[in-house]
């Protein structure tokens, strides 16, 4: 007696059966596929920003005080900066001051500014350099600003820089009105053309009072070893430029490390074009101060 045959078995299943399966895994794999490639591209078609140094350590994170000595401070503070540039060395403070404290600074300043002077060196009068800094200004020490506005600003500059308040001058507050510039120069002092100097200036912070509609920028014409061929015009606006935005601070050395005068460190003020410009400049110095 012959077995009798099934219909529908196991062989036939499988012929069947294997072409679907295979056909099932192939669309979630290209599913699968075509997901993770619009989560991982813009599919709007704007350009993706660049990753960014240090991504992992953006998130928002509370950190613990930790045992501070005798002149330390009881808590953790955070202060935005970028770096502009290593030569000079040139960093960047955006928001470090509020509207609100640069305006104070301002209306204090408005009562006694007078045609801005130069540190003159052996040869010179101010006769023959004008024209050099054409701006008005005033010196203002925070002992003397009964709002605690300068003595505010002095405790973050300090903070920003590692470099104690008692180093300070004080605060020269400057107003560049239309045309008006500073030609390029140096805040240090080269005692072979200054003479000796009991002191040096080692490191500058402007803090910008005030929007510049156009011009006024602060440029630093040698950065990164441009224009030193000697053939460089100390009137040319040029180089790396930064463009005053109110509340926004500007830190740049003078010196090197080792004390030297940095050459790189030659900056100006760009002629204000439209607008006005006012700035506040903390010179700060190697040695302890007396002016605050």
């Amino acid at each position: 007696m012959k077995p009798k045959t099934r219909t529908g078995g196991f062989g036939q299943s499988t012929k069947l059966g294997l072409p679907i399966v295979f056909c099932v895994c192939s669309v979630f794999f290209f599913a699968g596929f075509f997901g993770s490639w619009l989560l991982n591209n813009d599919i709007s078609g704007s350009e993706r920003p660049r990753s960014r140094i240090l991504e992992s350590v953006t998130e928002e994170r509370e950190f613990q005080a930790i045992s501070y000595g005798e002149t330390g401070e009881s808590s953790v503070n955070s202060i935005r900066s970028q770096i502009l540039s290593w030569k000079p060395r040139a960093i960047y403070f955006p928001g470090f001051a509020s509207s609100k404290q640069c305006e104070k600074i301002m209306e204090i300043a408005r009562k006694t500014l007078k045609p801005s002077t130069l540190a003159l060196r052996k040869g010179e009068t101010p006769e023959n350099t004008k024209g050099i800094r054409t701006s008005s200004g005033t010196f203002l020490s925070s002992s003397e600003d009964k709002t605690g506005t300068l003595r505010l600003i002095e405790q973050k500059i300090a903070k920003a820089t590692s470099l104690p308040m008692s180093h300070g001058e004080a605060f020269n507050v400057l107003r560049y009105e239309i045309g008006q510039r500073y030609l390029s120069h140096y805040d240090a002092f080269d005692p072979a053309e200054y003479g000796p100097q009991k002191s040096q200036r080692m490191a500058s912070f402007l803090l910008y009072l005030s929007d510049v509609e156009e011009g006024g920028e602060t440029m630093f014409p040698y950065e990164n070893g441009f224009n030193m061929d000697g053939t460089y015009d100390y009137k040319e606006c040029a180089g790396l430029k930064v463009k005053p935005r109110q509340g926004d601070g500007l830190l740049f050395y003078s010196l090197h490390p080792n004390g030297t005068i940095d050459p790189m460190s030659l900056h100006g003020s760009c002629p204000v074009i439209t607008g006005e410009k006012w700035v506040a400049t903390k010179w700060i110095r190697n040695e302890l101060q007396q002016d605050d």
